[in-house]
């Protein structure tokens, strides 16, 4: 069966964040810097942007799928924003140590803001939205797609247990230094 190059794209997207977010991760454990609630929030926002293109791998490329990606990517811009602002005076110190010069934060915005240039990109050369292709996609899920599906259930449900032991049933700490449980 042949796939349209935006399967690929979607699935790089799906891997990308992923990446991104096992990045968060590696910091967390092996740093040990535990996230703050604005940093959860981030992650929350990176999944909606990864659960989007998981949907049109699943489903077949639509635009109300890029439009779910792009509302992720949205809220976790606005997100990434706040915090940039919060710690944008100098000398005032920044949450969590720099990344390539800059605070985990603050690539998170600039991953945000390329991917809604780049959703935008595909729906703008993306115009082949059939019924016919859809529904014949949807039969079948690519071996890679499924691979891609299981490691975001695995980060997602991390993170939901992650999120748990730092802050429990109650508002997160702003500055948390260990964890609840």
């Amino acid at each position: 069966m042949k796939h349209n190059p935006a399967v690929y794209v979607n699935s790089a997207a799906v891997l990308g964040v992923s990446f991104v977010l096992l990045g968060a991760y590696y910091i967390q454990f092996a740093e040990g810097e535990f996230p703050c609630p604005l940093c959860l929030l981030q992650r929350l926002g990176m999944l909606a942007l990864a659960f989007g293109a998981m949907l049109n791998l699943r489903y077949g490329i639509k635009p109300a799928h890029y439009g779910i990606s792009i509302l992720g990517a949205i809220f976790g811009a606005s997100v990434s924003a706040r915090q940039i602002l919060l710690h944008i005076v100098p000398g005032t110190g920044g949450y969590g140590s720099p990344v390539l010069g800059m605070h985990l934060y603050t690539w998170a915005f600039i991953v945000f803001v390329v991917s809604i240039f780049l959703i935008g990109l595909m729906l703008v050369i993306g115009t082949d939205y059939e019924a016919s292709e859809r529904s014949e996609y949807s039969k079948r899920i690519p071996q890679f797609a499924k691979i891609i599906f299981f490691i975001v259930l695995i980060i997602t449900a991390a993170n939901v247990v992650t999120t748990f032991l730092e802050c429990g049933l109650t508002q997160c700490p702003d500055n948390p230094t260990s964890y609840k449980y």
